[in-house]
């Protein structure tokens, strides 16, 4: 484990923890953390389990950081705007671990949200974790989420986890926006809600079968 500082294109430092595997990298992954506003960081244990999956079970070099004005990372929270910018810079850093093989993106909550968005303009990304993503009711200080049409043009593979008490991802609104996907999958893991508790590794451990997956590295 590593801590790391790297910068965005609009000139925020940003803190980062850069975990990388015994060997080789066989991918990279970015992973980003709930709402700044509310608490979120990139210490949660949900995120913790997902990190410790990809990188100690899976072989992936993975990056978790602090959006702009958490922690130790400058700058201010951007209205889940700016973070975007946040996303591309991490995803560029971690790449530097190993340029050729493919980059994954993962989210919780507002992570969640960012990532999508994110992953639709951005090419490297080549397959989207969601843990929770916030769908109704959809926090109205945040951009919109990407609507049928949009996620119809994302043909990569993209997992959404949600467990079955969700009150920000409830299952039946989950099941309709994985299906928008075309290459779109939901787990829903049963008397669990928006935070997994106890789940995490259980929740962590999927993602990682659904990376392996999606890359072909199972």
């Amino acid at each position: 484990m590593e801590s790391v500082t790297f910068t965005t294109r609009d000139d925020v430092r940003l803190q980062g923890e850069l975990r990388r595997p015994d060997d080789d990298p066989l991918a990279t992954a970015v992973v980003c953390h709930p709402h700044p506003l509310h608490g979120g960081s990139k210490d949660h244990p949900i995120l913790w389990a997902i990190r410790n999956e990809l990188a100690g079970i899976r072989g992936m070099a993975v990056l978790g950081f602090n959006f702009r004005g958490v922690m130790d990372s400058a700058g201010a929270y951007g209205g889940g705007v700016d973070e975007l910018l946040d996303v591309r810079a991490a995803i560029d850093r971690v790449r530097r671990e190993a340029p050729d093989r493919p980059s994954v993106l993962c989210g919780w909550s507002f992570g969640a949200n960012v990532a999508v968005r994110e992953a639709l303009d951005d090419e490297r990304v080549a397959a989207l974790a969601m843990v929770g993503v916030p769908l109704t009711p959809n926090d109205p200080s945040l951009p919109p989420l990407p609507q049928a049409a949009e996620l119809a043009a994302f043909r990569r593979p993209a997992l959404l986890l949600c467990g079955d008490r969700d009150e920000y991802c409830p299952v039946d609104d989950a099941r309709r926006w994985a299906a928008a996907f075309p290459d779109g999958k939901l787990v829903v893991l049963e008397g669990t809600g928006h935070y997994l508790g106890r789940r995490e590794r259980e929740a962590a451990a999927r993602i990682g079968t659904f990376m392996d997956e999606a890359l072909g590295l199972g």
